[in-house]
């Protein structure tokens, strides 16, 4: 059961960061056909302290829950 657990708080973790890395690559490459984010640095931004707070759990669970 804790293996279980921990490979899906893994994997959840994993899927967001992917997530939050596309959203960057379309804000860099096709920056034109996003309106609703006329401040693209900021909308970066957001995307990257998303990627840093699954990145952290990563961290967490690998320093205090792996064998």
């Amino acid at each position: 059961m804790r293996k279980v657990l921990l490979e899906g708080l893994e994997n959840h973790a994993k899927g967001h960061i992917e997530k939050h890395k596309a959203n960057v690559e379309i804000y860099l490459h096709a920056s034109v056909g996003i309106g609703e984010h006329s401040d693209l640095i900021a909308a970066i931004e957001m995307e990257l302290d998303k990627i840093a707070h699954y990145e952290d759990q990563l961290e967490v669970i690998d320093k205090y829950f792996k064998i």
